[in-house]
């Protein structure tokens, strides 16, 4: 469980700062950088779902 919390507070700052970057450079957006630094993002959003389903499985058995 302690991950799950990791990462999603990893994946909140990170995609926080997307989200100011995108905003900070909103005349010059570059899609393919914004899609780079939206891949970890969902990977950390993935990896935080699938700890918490681990999480619930255990409760259950």
């Amino acid at each position: 469980m302690k991950f799950f919390y990791l990462y999603l507070i990893g994946d909140t700052v990170a995609l926080a700062l997307v989200v100011y970057q995108l905003i900070s450079t909103y005349s010059a957006i570059k899609f393919t950088a914004a899609l780079i630094y939206l891949i970890p993002v969902l990977i950390l959003y993935y990896m935080a779902y699938k700890a918490y389903h681990v999480k619930k499985d255990n409760e259950l058995m």
